[in-house]
This record gives C-alpha cells, sequence and structure tokens, in this order.
C-alpha cells in the first residue's frame, strides 16, 4: 500500500499508516515532496518518526493501550510464547518495532535554493536516517528510453517509425533546453532549473496536449461528415426540385398559354366593350339633349298651360252655366245660327277634325 501525502493533518495520515502498519502487518509507503509540506512543524514530525518510530503526541494513552491489546496475539504468535502475559509497554515496543519494520517513507526533496540546506540543519534525521538517492542530469540514451517507456500504453494515430522519432526528438528537446538553461545563466546570471521530473512534465503535458487536440480533430472530423451528409442530402433534395420544377414549367408554360388566349380574348371584348361604351356615351349624349328639350317644351307648355288655365276655368264655369233648356232649346233649332257655327267650328279646329271648305258670305253677328 502507497499513500501519498495530499492533506493539511499530517498527524491523521501517519495515525492510519500506523494502523495499517503495526496491527494489520501491511506494508505501507507514505510519498512527501518539498511542494507539499505546508507548515515546517511537519517536518519535525517526520524528523521524530524517522529516529524513534514514533511520534510524540501521536496516540493518546488510551488508545495506546487499544493499539497494545490488539497487537497481543500478534506477540503472541511471532514470538511463539504461548500463554505468556506480556505488559503494555512490551506490547507497545512490539507495535513500535513492527511500524519501523513495515512503514517506508519516502522523501522526494529538491536541492535548489536554501531551503534544502536549512532543513538539514534543523531536522538531521531527515538525512541521517535515510538513504539519499542523488538524481543527476539523464543521459539522452535515459531520456530517450524514459519517453519509450511512458509513451508505451499511450494510444496515437501515428507509425511506429514516427513514434520512433517522436520519442528521441522528446530526449534532445530536453537536451536542447537544459543547454538553453546553461547559456541563460551564463548572460544573466540567474539559475532557471530543468529536472527530470520536469521532463516527466513535459511528456505527460505532451500526452494530455494530443489527446485534447486528437479528440478535437475527431469533434471535427464528425461535424465535418456529418457536414457533408448534410450536403450530399442538400444535393438530391435539389435534384428532386429540379425534376419538380421541370413539371411545375410545363404547367407553368401550358398555364401561360391559357393565359395569353384569354388576354386575347379579353383583349376583342374589351375592345367592343369599348365600342359598345361609345355608343352608350352617344345614345346617353341624346338623352341627355332630348331631355333637355324636353324639359324646355315643358316649360313652355307649363307657361302656355298657365296662361290657357283661366280659360279653362273660365270654359268650364261657362259649362257648368248650360242648363237642359238651352240644350233643348239648341236642339229644336232647324238651322244654327252662326254664332254657333263659330263655336262647333272653334271645337273641331281645337280636336282637328276635318273642316267644310271656307265659303265666303257675310255673317250677321249677334250683339
Amino acid at each position: 500500500m502507497t499513500k501519498t501525502y495530499n492533506d493539511n493533518n499530517l498527524k491523521d495520515d501517519v495515525k492510519n499508516l500506523y494502523t495499517e502498519a503495526g496491527p494489520k502487518g501491511n506494508n505501507v509507503t507514505f510519498i512527501m515532496t518539498d511542494s507539499e509540506i505546508k507548515s515546517e512543524t511537519f517536518l519535525e514530525a517526520i524528523n521524530s518518526m524517522l529516529a524513534t518510530g514514533e511520534i510524540p503526541g501521536l496516540i493518546p494513552k488510551d488508545e495506546k493501550d487499544v493499539v497494545s491489546l490488539e497487537c497481543k496475539n500478534i506477540y503472541i504468535k511471532d514470538t511463539g510464547l504461548k500463554g505468556a502475559d506480556p505488559t503494555i509497554p512490551e506490547l507497545w515496543s512490539f507495535f513500535i518495532n513492527r511500524v519501523k519494520d513495515c512503514l517506508h517513507m519516502v522523501l522526494a526533496f529538491s536541492p535548489v535554493g536554501v531551503k534544502f540546506r536549512e532543513r538539514s540543519q534543523k531536522f538531521p534525521s531527515l538525512f541521517s536516517q535515510c538513504s539519499i538517492d542523488w538524481f543527476l542530469p539523464w543521459p539522452e540514451d535515459a531520456l530517450i528510453s524514459v519517453s519509450a517507456k511512458k509513451m508505451a500504453g499511450f494510444k496515437m494515430d501515428a507509425k511506429k517509425d514516427v513514434r520512433t522519432s517522436l520519442e528521441q526528438h522528446m530526449g534532445k528537446v530536453h537536451d536542447l533546453v537544459t543547454e538553453v538553461c546553461e547559456v541563460y545563466f551564463q548572460r544573466m546570471r540567474r539559475h532557471v532549473y530543468v529536472t527530470p521530473k520536469s521532463y516527466l512534465a513535459f511528456i505527460d503535458l505532451y500526452k494530455d496536449v494530443y489527446k485534447v487536440k486528437y479528440d478535437g480533430i475527431d469533434i471535427e472530423d464528425q461535424n465535418i461528415s456529418k457536414g457533408l451528409e448534410k450536403l450530399n442530402e442538400a444535393a438530391a433534395g435539389v435534384e428532386e426540385l429540379k425534376i419538380d420544377l421541370k413539371k411545375e414549367e410545363v404547367k407553368l408554360k401550358e398555364a401561360s398559354d391559357i393565359t395569353d388566349k384569354l388576354l386575347k380574348v379579353l383583349e376583342v371584348e374589351n375592345k367592343k366593350a369599348k365600342e359598345k361604351g361609345d355608343e352608350v356615351a352617344i345614345v346617353a349624349e341624346n338623352c341627355i339633349n332630348q331631355k333637355t328639350a324636353i324639359m324646355a317644351e315643358k316649360e313652355s307648355a307649363d307657361r302656355d298651360l298657365a296662361i290657357a288655365l283661366p280659360y279653362l276655368r273660365r270654359a268650364e264655369k261657362a259649362v257648368d252655366s248650360i242648363k237642359p233648356g238651352d240644350i233643348k232649346e239648341l236642339s229644336g233649332m232647324s238651322q244654327a245660327t252662326d254664332t254657333t257655327r263659330l263655336i262647333m267650328d272653334a271645337i273641331h279646329i281645337l280636336f282637328q277634325r276635318g273642316m267644310d271648305p271656307v265659303k265666303g258670305r257675310p255673317l250677321s253677328i249677334l250683339k
């Protein structure tokens, strides 16, 4: 079991590791890098653990008794003393020794800067109780070997020779960056450290970027494929529309011919209607003229009527004044008098009846 420190509460993590390594007897590895040290007090606890196997105050007394009793059966089994009754201090010492055997610690510290020197002075167990592995710059062959191992399980859409060239290129790039850092130091007198960890981070970053870009290209490829499918569907639809358009053009031509014929008929009918309209206008004008003439004649007749009405009234009164005796007297005459003849002639003239030829003769006019 490997435990990488990633929590601010170091004591709780170590306490769990003690439980795994002591009573359970599991081999446990605790890994911590200098970037994960939130406080220098962490190093004080680690210094005590490396020096004595335990951290003061890590486990309270009541929990110590419980842990010691949990180790009793293991103690009897390991020592082979059946029926023995070990004391609490003996069980606790057995527990600590078991922790020392099963709990392993890996500290990854960078020598860059002054903190490495200060920590070596303040916490000597970090160095005196540890086996120090100094990681020096890797040669190009080692860099290529590491890149090949890191890229071995990585899925790439490339041929084998391309992958090999890429792995070699990664190692050469790291060496090139190291050389540039030395040039930078010579010119600017400032150190820029490129460690093997930077190289591993560079490979991981390449893999992440490759995956993101490859997935992006894959998505774009899918989008382009879908777009092409849509374009093909649209092209097929356009062809169908062209066929329909040709059919509609035939129908449109037929309808256009029918419309042209109707327009010609309408032209003729409009011409006839215009002629009829002109005739009607002439007739209407004649009617208006006749109406004007009739109105003038009516006005003239009304004037004549107004003049004749008094005479008519007088005639009506005269007719009303005729008595039966007068008619009798008139019918009894053997010959009409001149006055009677004049009246009868006037009546014939009014009713436009035939008249006897006029013969001159003297008339005796009655007074």
